[in-house]
């Protein structure tokens, strides 16, 4: 697939680019020269007194000097990039079956991640490469992170270009103005949480000044989520009043022209006290699909969107308080009255953190997605289909204890929605056997009483799962 060819490539040509820029310029005059050598001592003092002579006997061997390494052996020893990485092994399996689905497990797989960098005066280039075998896809994948060239242009300004992965906002496993995009099937199946964030191929300047911090992110290709299709994960179809998997996967049509489907991103923060403040932009699409389309029937879209927010996190008492909002501005439903295509939002969050015993951490969420323009959406709504309800509210708790020199890490994170009446459970047990092994368990829990709810959907996908990483 173009993912693998495009890491091999990128691998490529970095092994060779390295060796061209492995010479550095030359110091300054004055700084080039060896250090010139130490003025002799006086005399006594010019090195260790001669030690007696060993008895007839003891005397010991002369030792034998070793050969100099040959050509071969310094260029071996002189591998121009240092690599470091894991390598992740992990399953899962469904404890109930899956009509829509014909596997017993969502996820059978080893991953090797591959990270590397080198750097100059003022550049840095990253690199980080997964190479996967998938037992439940049957096939071998690449996924290439991170291949992004950092140049500091100045003391105030530094620009980021390439492959890489972005986030900005303050809620715990919600997103109001992360518009970036997110793996959801790697999120539900029990992938290591890092996979949550996928990457982008985007710009990024940042602009840094007592008086406000400038960044804008600029992606000239869309980068939708990596949604639930089926694939691995059956959802809830509300047109044919079904669930569908592996053999109904997703139809969609996503923006992808070059420079012509971008998305643009801004954030503007600085501190005010002990807050950070900030306020977002967004131009772009809807991440995931906010749309039918009649032509292909009932073809999944995305259409335009722009998002406006604003956010602030600092200390409250003995905790750090969050909160933060965000309009969503559906650009192709503007009245509303549109049934397939998504209608504006207003989204709110609070949430609190603070350490309630030793190596004890709790924090609390509240969501908000509250619908604009709700009248429009009942009066245009499609009748088979079951009505959403006009707000949404959705509470989440996080529990995280260390224990064993904290080498044990237990961690329990619950969304609750009373509006819909859904859940969803992440309970994680996570052991570091040493600096190298660790290994883990956990499982994802779906509950709903109805079908047609975010989380009840998914009711058939409760998986568990165990994994074990060495890290080099």
């Amino acid at each position: 697939m173009n993912a693998r060819r495009g890491i091999a490539t990128l691998f490529a040509a970095l092994l060779l680019s390295s060796e061209v820029v492995a010479q550095e310029p030359p110091l300054p005059p004055g700084l080039a020269a060896p250090q010139p050598a130490a003025p002799a001592l006086p005399p006594g003092l010019g090195g260790a007194p001669s030690e007696p002579a060993l008895p007839p006997g003891l005397e010991t061997a002369p030792a034998t000097p070793e050969p100099a390494p040959d050509a071969e052996t310094q260029g071996k020893r002189r591998f121009p990039l240092e690599l470091h990485g894991f390598w992740d092994t992990r399953g899962g399996l469904r404890p109930r079956d899956d009509p829509a689905q014909s596997r017993s497990s969502p996820m059978a797989e080893s991953r090797l991640q591959l990270k590397t960098q080198k750097e100059w005066d003022r550049a840095i280039f990253e690199f980080t490469g997964d190479f996967i075998v998938d037992g439940v896809m049957e096939e071998i994948d690449g996924d290439l992170r991170q291949a992004r060239l950092t140049w500091t242009v100045s003391d105030s300004i530094d620009l980021r270009i390439g492959r890489q992965v972005l986030t900005w906002g303050t809620g715990d496993l919600l997103f109001i103005n992360d518009l970036f995009p997110k793996d959801w099937n790697a999120f539900f199946i029990g992938r290591d949480v890092e996979y949550l964030k996928a990457p982008s191929d985007a710009v990024k300047v940042g602009w840094y000044h007592p008086a406000v911090n400038v960044e804008f992110v600029y992606t000239p290709q869309f980068a939708h989520d990596r949604f639930i299709t089926g694939d691995r994960i059956s959802f809830w179809n509300p047109l044919f009043d079904r669930h569908d998997g592996a053999s109904r996967e997703v139809d969609y049509n996503a923006p992808s022209t070059w420079f012509q489907d971008d998305e643009f991103a801004l954030r503007l923060y600085r501190r005010v006290g002990k807050f950070e403040v900030a306020a977002y932009g967004y131009s772009g699409y809807w991440k995931s699909p906010g749309g039918q389309r009649l032509v292909p029937f009932m073809q999944a879209s995305f259409p335009k969107l722009r998002v406006y927010g604003a956010s602030a996190r600092g200390p409250v008492g003995k905790g750090i308080v969050n909160v933060e909002a965000g309009y969503y501005d559906s650009r192709q439903d503007e009245s509303g009255d549109n049934p397939f295509i998504n209608n504006s939002e207003f989204r709110f969050l609070v949430g609190y953190e603070r350490e309630i015993g030793k190596d004890f951490t709790a924090a609390f969420q509240y969501y908000l997605e509250r619908m604009m323009d709700y009248g429009a959406y009942m009066n245009a709504r499609i009748p088979l289909i079951e009505a959403r309800d006009r707000d949404r509210h959705l509470f989440t708790v996080r529990l995280t204890k260390l224990l064993m020199n904290q080498n044990l890490t237990l961690s329990w994170f619950g969304y609750y929605s009373p509006t819909d009446g859904d859940a969803y459970f992440r309970p994680n047990a996570q052991y570091k056997i040493n600096d190298h092994w660790m290994v883990e368990g956990g499982a994802n829990v779906f509950l709903g009483e109805s079908d047609a709810s975010f989380f009840g959907q998914f009711k058939y996908n409760t998986n568990v799962y165990a994994a074990a990483r060495f890290s080099f």
